[in-house]
C-alpha cells in the first residue's frame, strides 16, 4: 500500500519526487551512518517523503535533539504528521527547502549539525537547487555534514561549487542504485 501511494505521488509530480520507489534500508543506513547522534542538537531532513531516512533518524537521535522535516508534497507531509504526532522534538514543515532559513529564524536556530537530503537535484530547476545548496551551506555549522544521494554523479560538480570536500559511497542495493554524497562544510 505504501508503494502504491508513493507511485501516485510520483506520477502527480515526478520533478519534485524524483524516484519511483521509496529508498532501501541499505541506502537509509548509508545516509545516517556518519551522524554523531550523541552530540547533535539540530538535524534537518529535506524531502523525507514516506520517512525511510526519518525512521532511522528518530530511532538514533537523543530525545533532546531537534529534528526538522521539510516536505514540499502535501500528501507526504500529512503522512509524516500522522506518523510522528505527539513527538515534541520533531517539527514537520510543509514547504520547500529553499525557505529553510526563514523557518529556522522562527525557532531562533542559527546553525544546524546535519542536513540529510532526499531531494532530486538532477530534476529540480537549477535556480531552486542553487538556492537550496546556498542556504544549506549557510545554516550548517563548521564541519557539519550535508548528506544527499543521487542516482548519477551528473550533479557532483554542481554540488562541489558549494561544498569543496565530498566523500562518495555507492549503494548498489537500492532501486535504482544510488550514490551517497557526504559534503563537509568548511
Amino acid at each position: 500500500m505504501k508503494l502504491v501511494k508513493f507511485l501516485i505521488e510520483y506520477f502527480k509530480s515526478p520533478r519534485t519526487i524524483g524516484a519511483v520507489a521509496p529508498s532501501s534500508e541499505k541506502l537509509a543506513e548509508k545516509m545516517v551512518g556518519d551522524i554523531d547522534f550523541e552530540n547533535s542538537e539540530v538535524i534537518i531532513e529535506y524531502g523525507p517523503g514516506t520517512g525511510v531516512f526519518t525512521d532511522k533518524l528518530v530511532k538514533r537521535k537523543k530525545k533532546e535533539t531537534l529534528l526538522m522535516l521539510f516536505e514540499y508534497n502535501e500528501e507526504f507531509c500529512k503522512q509524516l504528521e500522522e506518523k510522528y504526532k505527539g513527538e515534541d522534538d520533531i517539527i514537520i514543515i510543509n514547504d520547500s527547502a529553499e525557505n529553510v532559513d526563514k523557518h529556522l529564524a522562527k525557532y531562533n536556530i542559527s546553525r544546524v549539525d546535519y542536513v540529510v537530503s532526499g531531494l532530486p537535484f538532477a530534476s529540480l530547476p537549477k535556480n531552486v537547487s542553487n538556492k537550496i545548496l546556498r542556504q544549506t551551506r549557510n545554516i550548517l555549522k563548521r564541519n557539519g555534514l550535508f548528506i544527499t544521494f543521487q542516482y548519477t554523479l551528473l550533479k557532483k560538480e554542481f554540488i562541489t561549487g558549494y561544498f569543496k570536500k565530498i566523500n562518495i559511497e555507492r549503494v548498489i542495493f537500492n532501486l535504482p542504485p544510488a550514490y551517497v554524497l557526504k559534503c563537509i562544510n568548511s
